[in-house]
């Protein structure tokens, strides 16, 4: 076991084994396995339709699986959930926020689910808000904010509650370049302030570089998983986006 593994084996925080999901006789998702580390930042690159969704649909609780385990910080989210849950920070990939609602009471709404109240609550908030550079529009109507901004909004309600696992699921949709290059960034300091674990779903090849370790999804397979680097040694192509493109291209292209 190489070094990557080795922490990972020590210390996961997301151990999903086994997984199966199905709608009717389509796998969504075909017996995969993932293991993320407190401190890894991994990119699940597939293309549209590859099961990232359903994946995060599964390891939110928005379904369960057919056949496997999901454990969130030793808590098998099947046995326990809400433990398990309250583990996780999730920015999923349509908007979430209520955009009549200001960007303070969207956070709070948010702490209060998770028993987090009052002097507490707002201690978080402004933390949050101030490092998300935020802090000027907190009593500003949500909907009255960019959308790189709105984005910015629901990274801060995942954090709130100081989960162990943050899952963002193609987060940058819709955003410019110097948006999702801005969350992005983010996104990666956070690994190393707080140790977290971090699964980013994207089909943009560009994130996926930055990240510790790449997962391979394809019609609901894990293809292959490791570095950009050592993916692009395997492959014998000349950089990720070739790499990626000739493991997940399909006969009829």
């Amino acid at each position: 076991m190489n070094e990557v593994g080795a922490t990972v084996a020590q210390t996961r925080v997301l151990d999903a084994r086994d997984v199966v999901k199905s709608y009717g006789a389509r796998k969504a998702l075909d017996h995969i396995d993932i293991a993320i580390a407190g401190g890894e930042f991994v990119a699940l690159l597939g293309p549209n339709g590859a099961g990232k969704t359903t994946l995060f649909q599964l390891l939110t609780g928005l379904f369960v699986p057919d056949h496997g385990s999901i454990v969130i910080d030793g808590v098998d989210i099947r046995r326990n959930a809400v433990p398990a849950l309250a583990g996780i920070g999730v920015v999923f990939q349509q908007p979430t926020l209520d955009l009549d609602l200001s960007v303070e009471e969207n956070l709070l709404f948010h702490a209060n689910l998770h028993g987090i109240s009052g002097a507490e609550a707002e201690r978080r908030i402004t933390q949050e808000l101030d490092r998300l550079k935020l802090a000027d529009r907190r009593h500003d109507r949500t909907r009255a904010l960019s959308g790189g901004q709105r984005r910015r909004v629901e990274l801060a309600r995942a954090l709130v509650h100081r989960p162990r696992l943050l899952l963002m699921d193609e987060p940058t949709v819709g955003l410019d370049p110097a948006s999702r290059r801005d969350l992005l960034s983010y996104v990666l300091e956070l690994r190393q302030q707080r140790r977290m674990a971090i699964l980013w779903a994207t089909h943009l090849v560009d994130e996926a570089e930055r990240a510790d370790r790449v997962i391979v999804l394809h019609e609901g397979h894990v293809l292959t998983t490791g570095s950009p680097a050592e993916l692009v040694s395997r492959t014998g192509a000349g950089d990720l986006h070739d790499a990626f493109v000739s493991m997940t291209r399909t006969d009829e292209e």
